[in-house]
């Protein structure tokens, strides 16, 4: 009785992306074009494909957080529509985000989702132009996917910095004290590639300094995660000391479980 589409869909203005997905995302996102993701039949989505798939395009079009396109769902009317939800819907917790995403970049066509978009746009031109470009580009893996690598390194780094307090010693860049994802423009290279670069920093002095000493196994476990995750989906920048999320995600992650077997033999 609430549906946001019949009530508040005539406020959505035509041609923009809220009223494309209002009006497409059934025809887009389909059940069986999404069955491979969850191959065992007990890991079905809890959350409706055009539900989730939806708010995966509108958070990479507004370069939002997790969090922040969760935010937006519960709170914008025009989300609502969008997504086909009621006035009073909630949403749903964040962390799917992150779930679905790791899913579709493991799968066989990881760009599935855009790729449905590019097809009804480029038969239709029903959006606007600056909605057609940013969806030729590659947002998905540059701005969503640096969200979440930026998360997991600075998770390790507090980690780290939790199993042995004499790090508390090491100089960081970043303040680790704080909650949540940094606060900047996701849709801006240059500052994904800061982020990206402060943190790798962060957690190469880190790892310097635990170089050579004796470790409990909880460190360990500890300092291999960081050396992993510090280094399985990045790449040196175009300057020295810098880098920024590597394109070719199943490369990388070879070499990131060779710094982690290193990093572990170096402290055994």
């Amino acid at each position: 009785m609430l549906d946001a589409a019949a009530f508040c869909r005539g406020l959505v203005e035509e041609g923009t992306v809220y009223a494309f997905l209002a009006d497409h995302r059934r025809e887009l996102f389909k059940d069986e074009d999404f069955a491979d993701l969850f191959p065992s039949g007990r890991g079905r989505p809890s959350i409706p494909v055009e539900v989730i798939c939806s708010v995966i395009v509108l958070q990479a079009l507004e370069g939002l957080s997790d969090r922040d396109a969760i935010r937006a769902l519960r709170t914008r009317i025009d989300w609502k529509v969008a997504c086909g939800l009621a006035l009073d819907d909630p949403g749903f917790d964040f962390t799917n985000l992150t779930y679905w995403r790791s899913r579709l970049r493991n799968s066989e066509r990881p760009d599935r989702i855009f790729d449905a978009v590019r097809a009804v746009v480029e038969a239709t031109g029903v959006l606007a132009r600056k909605h057609r470009r940013a969806l030729d580009s590659t947002i998905l893996d540059d701005a969503v996917a640096t969200q979440d690598t930026v998360t997991q390194i600075i998770s390790a780094v507090r980690r780290v910095s939790s199993a042995d307090p004499a790090l508390a010693q090491v100089e960081l860049r970043h303040d680790y004290s704080v909650i949540g994802k940094p606060v900047i423009d996701w849709s801006a290279r240059s500052e994904r590639d800061g982020i990206v670069s402060l943190l790798v920093a962060d957690a190469t002095a880190l790892l310097d300094a635990v170089t050579g000493q004796d470790l409990t196994a909880e460190q360990q476990d500890a300092v291999g995660m960081l050396a992993l995750v510090a280094a399985q989906d990045v790449e040196p920048g175009d300057q020295e000391g810098t880098w920024r999320i590597a394109r070719r995600v199943a490369k990388d992650r070879v070499i990131g479980s060779c710094l982690l077997h290193d990093a572990l033999l170096q402290r055994s």
